[in-house]
């Protein structure tokens, strides 16, 4: 019997050694792909953030229509409708309003990327931060109403000097994963931006990503507010994190302002393997028409490089 036996499992090892040569093979092959393939998998759209039109937006001699009827003219892919520039923000808006603008933007073929609003969740007072995150929760529904995957909020600016940054960072992430509950249930991501104020630096945004720890939640990529050290390797850190973009004309080199250099940044994003829409904010003076048609021809030819 031993002579059989050992016959049997002798073939039977024939048989099992080349099925886990060829699994072995074929997860190899698919981690290597994945890692070589990534830059070919992102799928890049053009959107404008509506702050690119701040002052007429806010001296009303334009609108949200107008804007949207720009957008398409440029033909951009998508919009982000910043929520200071809908009727009586902070407010929200009608629902006549927001079904509005939504049938608008998809008859012009645009898809609206995101929504926005202004918040602090670094204010030492709690009833304060308990307004702004009633505030964000009441424009999660309308970011669902709009169809907008995700809605933009800040740390914030306030840092009382009786309180570390590790003090308000715990208070902050409690309020934030409130609100990222409630985005999820409505189906909104919530993306914090970071925006050089409470949060500066590549370690800031992956520390409050860590603490967050939540699908639901995302970042606002800024390009030009990493101002402290090489802005491309803060990027580069921090895209795992990103759902969307502030791509701007200008980044901070050392704390220098230069411009933007479209194609070393878009080969950060692409190789990252980021699908997803690329929101354009131009800033300083000048016709905002003007500036952001130039931009978006700048940042169309850039894509088609990298």
């Amino acid at each position: 019997m031993k002579p059989e036996t050992s016959r049997r499992d002798f073939v039977k090892s024939l048989m099992i050694v080349p099925a886990l040569s060829s699994a072995i093979t074929e997860n190899k092959d698919e981690k290597s792909l994945s890692l070589a393939d990534k830059s070919k998998r992102s799928k890049l759209k053009t959107s404008l953030n509506a702050y690119s039109f701040n002052a007429p937006l806010t001296d009303k001699s334009m609108n949200l229509d107008d804007l949207l009827d720009f957008c398409a003219e440029q033909n951009f892919d998508g919009v982000d409708l910043t929520g200071y520039y809908f009727p009586n923000y902070p407010q929200v808006p009608s629902d006549e309003y927001i079904y509005h603008i939504k049938r608008k933007a998809h008859l012009l073929g645009l898809e609206i990327t995101g929504t926005g609003i202004r918040n602090d969740y670094t204010n030492p007072d709690p009833e304060k931060r308990k307004a702004d995150v009633q505030m964000i929760k009441q424009w999660i529904e309308v970011a669902a109403k709009l169809g907008a995957p995700v809605i933009r909020v800040f740390s914030g600016v306030i840092r009382p000097k009786e309180y570390t940054w590790n003090q308000i960072a715990t208070w902050m992430v409690k309020d934030i994963r409130e609100c990222v509950e409630y985005g999820q249930k409505h189906g909104v991501i919530v993306a914090i931006q970071n925006h050089n104020d409470f949060i500066q630096t590549a370690d800031d945004v992956i520390k409050i990503m860590k603490m967050v720890n939540m699908e639901w939640f995302g970042l606002i990529l800024d390009v030009g507010s990493y101002h402290q050290g090489d802005p491309y390797t803060q990027i580069a850190q921090t895209v795992q994190y990103a759902v969307n973009w502030q791509v701007k004309e200008n980044i901070f080199v050392d704390g220098v302002e230069v411009k933007t250099d479209l194609k070393r940044l878009f080969k950060i994003i692409k190789e990252s393997g980021y699908r997803g829409s690329l929101p354009i904010e131009t800033l300083g003076k000048g016709n905002p028409k003007e500036k952001v048609s130039k931009f978006l021809k700048e940042v169309q030819q850039a894509l088609k490089e990298v």
